[in-house]
């Protein structure tokens, strides 16, 4: 009994616990968990009470047991993934008493569904995993017979969200699979139907709760238009993207297994790890490997597969008739969680077609190549949090304080962020004291936000649900990017031409809104518990220090940090960030090096950076004192780099 809930334990956390005390909060994870935790319980009721205020409830328990701190969250999701996936083991102990080996496969392959790959956005999908189990051990109360318990966490999962709605319909199917398989067929549905009306009839209660009680204002029935005005069409685009969903759940999602990591991409202490992922998750499967009767493949392989192709299609109407895509991209593969059971169910039922020997092998691949891909994606979720940890840290170090109401653009770099994602992080840096609904900073991707004017004075105003922001354009802040580079303040003057930043991030264009004097010198930041510790100090942080020190016009400081930077066992990965150092030792007469500094930067790149490098001379040349050792530095320049006149 407790064996395969041991090897279910030991698999779940190699691929997904081995690098939980690096990893951190992810997409939703920082806007909701900051509202929870820092503008209030209240706050967090009225952010979902546009769309799942029962699920909120939830929330509200959790919060009050959890602190707002990664580690624990994420050992919370883990705990809930393999509770879930162990639930199913019992629940198809109980369908299948005489297939433990099937039991133990279908709960593996639900484990590591590589559909989904977002784990790791802990804060957010625990309480998804939450829901999950509730629907599965309803279903495993019914093949017990315990009907009140069942109806009960049936109707939990009914009440706090709709993607495991329609799939309640699963039910009769499993209470169908449950009989003695030689049952005549109309005893078998007479005794299915007369177990299934009492969820019949909370299924039928739910159904209308939500459209006349509480009709969802996010996820909302969206082919109403669009049948009444072109209803073939609409139906041919329906089917299209129903059969699209089911091959992109199953065999596309079986697929990414064959992602292999790559030397250049991944490294060898990562690759190392992941051949040990498997490896060890291999070994437990196959020693811990139940034989089975053969006698009773036949009505397993039928009621699996049919069981496995319902709940495909049962999965799937929350997303086909709302026009939520399914795909296997970040983040919409969230969708796939609707499908686990099906295509698990589907996957573990073929694979019993198979000769014995050669099933056990297929079936330890898979499972030791799906361990093995969502060890890797947790590494991918490592460097994203590391990637935004740095960031922020940078932006601190650069401005230590912002004038209230001031907009940040940025970039779209970091894979597993939005914008949403990171302006509460920004409130919670520079405005840690503010608990009310009117938040102090915005933080934007150009790119995400087509109705945002890229010009001067043009208001700016966004409902988050939770809070709302006032602001202009002509209070904003522009930075770039894209590590191992450093987070650098776009220079208006400079960076409207910087081709080394990518046109379609839009920031060229939003760099002559960039400007420094929303940056107060004040040491108003504070860096919240989870950002801590603060990072080493090596080149990106004297750049950063070295920049404000510009923006002070602090030029001697702005060599000492030079002298110290270009001493350390670094260097900077973006030439632009040379710039700060030659206008220094311009402005304090050290032309030799200015000169030296600028051709040396020139070098990595003459296309790109001679109108760069031109443009900051002409600035030196306009702010700077006249002297011959100037006039003939500029006549070097000029002449190396072919500035205009």
């Amino acid at each position: 009994m407790k064996r395969p809930l041991i090897v279910l334990l030991f698999v779940a956390t190699l691929a997904y616990g081995l690098l939980v005390p690096q990893l951190g909060f992810y997409w939703d994870d920082l806007p909701m968990s900051w509202i929870r935790y820092q503008l209030g319980a209240e706050a967090m009721t009225r952010y979902f009470s546009t769309n799942r205020p029962i699920w909120a409830l939830l929330y509200q328990i959790t919060t009050r047991l959890l602190p707002h701190k990664p580690l624990y969250w994420q050992l919370f999701a883990l705990f809930w993934r393999w509770l879930g996936a162990a639930t199913l083991w019992a629940l198809a102990k109980r369908l299948f008493p005489q297939r433990a080996q099937f039991a133990l496969t279908l709960s593996l392959l639900f484990l590591l569904y590589p559909a989904f790959n977002q784990q790791w956005t802990s804060y957010l999908y625990s309480h998804f995993f939450i829901v999950l189990f509730f629907f599965l051990f309803s279903i495993y109360w019914t093949l017990r017979g315990k009907t009140l318990p069942a109806l009960i966490f049936s109707a939990l999962n009914l009440w706090m969200m709709e993607y495991f709605f329609v799939l309640e319909l699963i039910r009769p199917f499993i209470i169908w699979a449950a009989l003695p398989a030689d049952t005549p067929l109309k005893p078998a549905l007479r005794t299915t139907f007369k177990r299934w009306i009492p969820y019949l009839a909370l299924f039928a209660l739910a159904v209308f709760s939500r459209v006349f009680i509480f009709n969802n204002q996010i996820y909302q029935f969206s082919l109403k238009a669009e049948l009444t005005q072109a209803p073939l069409a609409t139906l041919f685009l329906l089917a299209k993207n129903v059969l699209s969903s089911l091959w992109t759940t199953t065999l596309a999602a079986w697929g990414l297994v064959f992602q292999f990591p790559t030397l250049a991409a991944d490294g060898p202490r990562t690759i190392a790890i992941y051949l040990a992922v498997m490896l060890l998750v291999g070994a437990a499967v196959w020693f811990f490997r139940s034989p089975s009767a053969e006698d009773e493949k036949r009505p397993l392989v039928k009621r699996a597969l049919i069981i496995g192709a319902a709940a495909l299609l049962l999965g799937g109407p929350p997303f086909w008739l709302t026009n939520v895509p399914v795909s296997l991209g970040f983040p919409a593969n969230r969708a796939t969680l609707s499908f686990m059971l099906g295509a698990s169910f589907l996957l573990a039922g073929l694979l019993e077609l198979l000769p014995t020997k050669f099933k056990y092998a297929l079936t330890v691949l898979l499972v030791a190549l799906a361990a093995g891909r969502q060890f890797l994606w947790a590494n991918d979720f490592r460097r994203d949090w590391a990637n935004q940890k740095n960031m922020f840290w940078q932006m601190v170090w650069r401005a230590s304080a912002l004038e209230k109401d001031t907009t940040i653009l940025i970039n779209e770099q970091l894979k597993y962020y939005a914008d949403n994602s990171l302006s509460p992080v920004v409130n919670w840096i520079y405005a840690p004291d503010n608990h009310s609904d009117v938040w102090n900073y915005i933080l934007f991707y150009p790119t995400n936000r087509e109705t945002l004017r890229l010009t001067p004075n043009a208001p700016i105003d966004y409902d988050f649900l939770a809070g709302e922001f006032h602001g202009n354009t002509s209070r904003t802040v522009v930075f770039y990017y894209a590590p191992p580079r450093c987070l650098r303040l776009l220079d208006p003057e400079i960076d409207s031409i910087n081709r080394l930043i990518p046109a379609e991030t839009l920031l060229r264009e939003a760099a002559t809104l960039s400007s420094s004097a929303p940056i107060l010198d004040e040491p108003a930041a504070r860096m919240p518990d989870i950002y801590q510790p603060e990072p080493a100090r090596g080149w990106c942080y004297y750049f950063q220090k070295a920049d404000l020190a510009r923006q002070e016009r602090n030029w001697q400081t702005v060599v000492q940090l030079g002298e110290t930077a270009f001493a350390l066992n670094d260097y900077p990965n973006d030439p632009v960030e040379r710039f700060v150092f030659i206008e220094g030792y311009a402005h304090q007469a050290d032309w030799e090096k200015a000169v030296k500094l600028s051709e040396e930067t020139h070098r990595i790149s003459k296309e790109y950076l001679s109108p760069l490098l031109c443009r900051l001379w002409n600035r030196i040349e306009r702010e700077t004192k006249s002297s011959a050792e100037k006039t003939s530095a500029l006549e070097i320049v000029r002449s190396e780099f072919e500035c205009s006149p």
